[in-house]
């Protein structure tokens, strides 16, 4: 999407004219002033929040290392989704973008080196740590990803000191030490402990969970999206199946960062599907004419066994309408969309949908009694419309054609 030099002048980063979620000079300024300050040095003294990096390029060889801003203090939020939903996009990309990484090259099963054990106490750590990484060389370069937040420079790491005392949770304690228990076992149970998702995230990835010979470094994002499957599966296999049924339709509606989240929730045996709209000049459409629609789903009789086509955000959505429903104590047929329009053209990984639709699912829903009052509603707040939708949807043209056979088997 081109703007004009009089149209930055009007704005000056606060209005958005430019029709993207993010304000480009803002953000290529404060990037640049990042890498200024870097090139000066090979040490780097900061608190990591803690935050670690795992890669996957070169698996079973991989880089792996931890990460901190020149900040010191509180920097917990630089690495905690949980907390990201209300921010502006520029905020994020500039934490994140001040995320230096320190990497070195390690086996996945290389758990008990000297490197290895320094990442489990950094990620063991309940607190934000001070940290000094010495580097090879000046870190340079950026993260992009569809999976993971954005991660700032990066450089190979000749050294790594956590400075001062470090004081881990009693629960994660627990888990780290017991290597009987499998990984899904332990990422489940921390949940239930009340363990955020991006932590027990950061646990797996850095082979800090599961039984002793099958403990290695997971890349971050695998780490991810095994996190939010096992919890999802979890809370619907054990849980929700066994809930009654919604009474009521529940309609959701997010607008946010030039994104649109709509959640309708069916009475009916639990079903999921997961639907994106990319729109011309968005992240991953951002050549085409139309608007690419992809969407996967399960239903209550087939549990799904293999990855979505849709990638990982498909799993981070069900994690937060499970949640949902696993409060509300119901089971219901969900179908989740997203309509992504243009100037949202910036990759930050699964938890913007993670985040997003948990602050959506925390508002008051709307109660409609029939489909045709739903597609009423998503035609006032689509720019796509209830057609559209209903003809990519499997889920809703099934609900559809089983009303239409039962209004003939009862006419």
């Amino acid at each position: 999407m081109s703007f004009s030099t009089q149209l930055c002048i009007l704005c000056r980063g606060g209005r958005n004219l430019c029709g993207k979620a993010y304000c480009p000079v803002i953000t290529r300024i404060r990037t640049l002033n990042i890498i200024a300050n870097l090139k000066k040095s090979n040490e780097l003294f900061g608190t990591s929040p803690p935050a670690v990096f795992v890669g996957r390029m070169g698996y079973p060889d991989i880089y792996v290392g931890p990460m901190a801003p020149t900040d010191c203090g509180d920097t917990s939020i630089y690495d905690f989704p949980e907390q990201w939903s209300s921010l502006k996009i520029d905020k994020i990309i500039e934490m994140r973008l001040s995320l230096v990484l320190g990497r070195t090259k390690i086996g996945v099963t290389d758990i008990d080196s000297r490197i290895a054990q320094a990442i489990h106490e950094l990620v063991l750590n309940a607190k934000p740590t001070d940290i000094e990484m010495v580097f090879e060389k000046p870190p340079k370069g950026f993260i992009f990803s569809e999976y993971e937040p954005p991660i700032g420079p990066r450089a190979p790491l000749v050294n790594l000191r956590i400075v001062g005392s470090t004081s881990s949770n009693r629960i994660v304690d627990r888990f780290y030490s017991d290597t009987d228990a499998k990984a899904s076992t332990a990422v489940v149970e921390l949940y239930r402990y009340g363990i955020p998702v991006s932590y027990i995230q950061k646990l797996l990835s850095v082979g800090a969970l599961g039984r002793k010979r099958s403990r290695r470094f997971v890349p971050t994002r695998w780490s991810i999206t095994a996190v939010d499957d096992a919890i999802s599966r979890y809370l619907v296999e054990k849980r929700i199946k066994y809930y009654r049924e919604i009474d009521r339709i529940q309609i959701f509606v997010r607008s946010i960062h030039r994104n649109l989240f709509i959640s309708l929730l069916i009475p009916g045996k639990w079903c999921f599907e997961w639907m994106e709209a990319w729109f011309p000049r968005s992240t991953w459409n951002m050549f085409g004419s139309e608007v690419a629609i992809e969407g996967d789903y399960e239903l209550f009789t087939a549990n799904r066994d293999t990855y979505a086509s849709i990638g990982g955000c498909y799993y981070a959505a069900r994690l937060a309408t499970a949640e949902y429903l696993e409060k509300i104590g119901r089971q219901a047929i969900a179908v989740v969309l997203r309509e992504i329009y243009p100037g949202f053209d910036i990759p930050i990984g699964v938890w913007f949908v993670r985040e997003q639709l948990r602050a959506m699912y925390r508002e008051d829903p709307i109660y409609v009694d029939s489909l045709e009052e739903s597609f009423k509603i998503i035609d006032k707040v689509s720019r796509i419309g209830a057609n559209k939708w209903v003809e990519k949807s499997y889920i809703l043209r099934k609900l559809i054609k089983e009303k239409k056979l039962d209004r003939y088997l009862h006419s």
